[in-house]
């Protein structure tokens, strides 16, 4: 059951994933409109929020510090540094994918307080339809976005 979980999530990743090697410098300030998020700020939003899941809902021991989450968490165009945020992405991607390599117990209940108690089937779900939710405006800002 574990390879099929492992499965499905890299394709729901690859929303995301298959935008990577396009993305350019100029990408990083594009945003729908100037109240949306820019690019840079939704690509480290989701690395934190796999990092994040990966840590709180399957275990992983982490250092997170998430800057895109929480009442401060305001694009102020501050997400600038290409190299770092496919870093971080792609840290994300490799603690996530462990982090699912090591659940044994699909049907296991976790509690959080953004979304209650769920299975950890459930939670992935959750994470996989977050993370393309948000390349689906990443793809959106490249295309149609401009700076603001």
């Amino acid at each position: 059951m574990k390879e099929m979980q492992l499965s499905m999530w890299k394709m729901g990743r690859k929303r995301l994933t298959n935008q990577l090697d396009d993305i350019q410098d100029a990408d990083l300030l594009k945003r729908i409109d100037s109240e949306s998020n820019s690019v840079g700020w939704l690509l480290r939003h989701m690395a934190e929020v796999e990092l994040l899941f990966s840590k709180n809902v399957f275990g992983r021991e982490l250092d997170v510090k998430a800057q895109t989450i929480g009442s401060l968490a305001k694009d102020r165009g501050q997400f600038t540094d290409l190299a770092s945020l496919m870093e971080l992405i792609e840290r994300a991607g490799n603690e996530l994918k462990a982090a699912i390599e090591q659940v044994d117990d699909w049907d296991e209940e976790v509690t959080t307080a953004e979304f209650g108690t769920v299975t950890k089937a459930e939670a992935l779900a959750r994470i996989m339809t977050h993370t393309a939710y948000h390349a689906g405006q990443v793809a959106l800002s490249r295309k149609y976005g401009k700076e603001y």
